[in-house]
């Protein structure tokens, strides 16, 4: 039988979106996309598309996201567009009754010295780290508006806190991407072009948590036929990997054989931010892609797709 529903995805085409559209659309289903097919900041044009088009699902992702330059730079432009983008997707599907929306946040929206693995109560119990700041105000102010509406209107939305998700489709911009897909895209030109030295910014130790794409779409999945009684919901491998261990690994992938050098003099973000998934993985779900074959596949779609 012909999946026919209708499903909304806001962000801006990153990893997360092209992986939910991949899904849906092989599912049958109809797939409308902000930039292409609606624009999220301007709240008639939402307002449209929710009337013509009336989705039954709608995913919130991030319209401007990045790494910490990307953050450093343009903390305007990610608190601004995030926030805007927010109200006025989720007052629409408030008012056209939109019976699944799933809101994603992200692991920076946790306090910089949350104790490890976070858990979801730590949100706003400290202060933030602040190379992503502006990024994580905008993404906590989703992350409770979505609350707020689920409490006064008992709709029933969820929200979700993914490790970084990465896979195919993912930016690997040197100097706008998150550091996995900067890594990859460093590396591969290091390595194409023969360079002796790749520098990394910080001192290699800090830790951070990854989930491959498609195991994060088999959450998102589960999910939305979940009756989940609290959110938000992290989404995380539970296993994390210094920076240096990355780059190492990354490496070996792409081939480079020669030297990783670490600029201590550049910021590296903050320590640690394992997340405590217990709950979801309660529900049943597993990630099945560890780190090293996942990056695998995500550079063999990067030299089948952008070379």
């Amino acid at each position: 039988m012909v999946n026919t529903k209708t499903v909304l995805i806001v962000g801006h085409g990153d990893v997360i979106d092209q992986s939910l559209q991949s899904h849906f659309e092989k599912e049958g289903c109809r797939c409308f996309l902000s930039g292409r097919d609606v624009d999220v900041f301007d709240s008639a044009d939402v307002q449209r598309i929710f009337e013509k088009e009336d989705p039954e699902y709608v995913f919130v992702s991030s319209l401007r996201s990045g790494g910490i330059e990307a953050n450093r730079k343009y903390p305007a432009e990610f608190f601004y567009q995030n926030l805007v983008s927010d109200i006025h997707v989720l007052e629409a599907a408030y008012r056209h009754k939109v019976s699944r929306l799933i809101y994603f946040g992200s692991s920076c929206v946790y306090p910089a010295k949350a104790s490890q693995p976070i858990k979801e109560k730590a949100l706003l119990t400290g202060p933030l780290e602040p190379t992503s700041e502006a990024y994580a105000v905008a993404k906590i102010s989703g992350l409770k508006l979505a609350e707020y509406y689920r409490r006064q209107y008992g709709v029933n939305w969820v929200s979700v806190i993914p490790a970084t998700v990465y896979g195919p489709g993912l930016d690997t911009d040197i100097e706008q991407a998150h550091v996995l897909g900067a890594l990859l895209g460093k590396f591969h030109r290091a390595a194409a072009e023969g360079q002796k030295t790749v520098e990394v910014w910080g001192d290699g130790s800090p830790r951070r948590e990854f989930v491959y794409s498609e195991d994060f779409v088999s959450a998102i999945l589960l999910l939305l036929d979940k009756d989940i009684k609290d959110i938000p919901v992290n989404a995380g491998t539970g296993e994390d990997i210094t920076i240096k261990s990355l780059a190492r690994m990354i490496a070996g992938v792409v081939g480079f054989e020669g030297k990783i050098s670490f600029d201590r003099s550049k910021p590296g973000g903050v320590k640690r931010k394992l997340l405590d998934s217990r709950r979801l993985k309660s529900f049943g779900w597993r990630p099945r892609v560890d780190l090293q074959e996942g990056i695998k596949r995500t550079y063999q779609w990067y030299k089948d797709h952008r070379l």
